[in-house]
């Protein structure tokens, strides 16, 4: 990849453009998928879950995306959590209630793996399927964690794809538990401490955190 694409923060009227971005990037994603397995169900329900989990983001300046919204990623800042009144609607609506047991205990488990000290928390990155294989996913990760390097603070994120994590690794975070719940994929919670990283700039891409990439 030669001209590298351009990452700037999502205002709150093109909201909406970069759910949209998030919606198509998790279309395959195992957890996402396991939870909403139908796809009427994920049609109809996924985009109010995406804004749970991670639409503070654009409150905050801290939802990113590449110039023509082929990829996006959420970031809360330390002190911001998800809408939980709203997550918890948006699972009842989306859920099969065989499912529902156990979709509230991952989200619980996540929840309590959660640091408890001041942290960066990506919910969600993820790259349209038509963009895919370009290295988006990279370049939005090394963006945000350059920005977030100067803060001086850990990040964190949990992977439910195990494919990713070898390059989670490689921009810097490390496991620190492994959350399976009943028939749920493994979500991998993950911490990177930050500071003097080398990130080795490679445009592989990713799947997403907590959905897909």
């Amino acid at each position: 990849m030669t001209d590298l694409p351009q990452i700037h923060s999502v205002a709150s009227e093109d909201k909406n453009r970069a759910l949209s971005a998030m919606f198509m990037a998790f279309t395959s994603d195992p957890l996402a998928r396991w939870f909403a397995p139908e796809p009427d169900h994920y049609v109809s329900g996924c985009l109010g879950l995406m804004e749970a989990f991670g639409g503070r983001a654009f409150e905050n300046g801290t939802a990113y995306a590449s110039a023509g919204y082929e990829g996006v990623c959420f970031w809360l800042p330390p002190g911001v959590e998800a809408d939980e009144q709203e997550l918890d609607q948006a699972i009842e609506k989306l859920v099969p209630s065989s499912l529902k047991d156990e979709v509230v205990a991952v989200f619980e488990a996540m929840d309590q793996t959660h640091p408890h000290e001041e942290c960066w928390y990506l919910p969600l990155i993820g790259v349209d399927p038509a963009y895919q294989g370009r290295g988006l996913g990279s370049i939005l990760m090394k963006h945000v964690l350059n920005i977030i390097d100067q803060k001086g603070l850990p990040a964190y994120l949990e992977s439910s794809n195990p494919q990713n994590i070898s390059l989670y690794e490689r921009h810097g975070f490390e496991i620190i538990d492994r959350i399976q719940i009943g028939s749920s994929p493994p979500v991998h919670p993950m911490l990177s401490p930050r500071g003097n990283l080398n990130h080795d700039g490679c445009y592989q891409e990713i799947a997403s955190p907590f959905f897909c990439f």
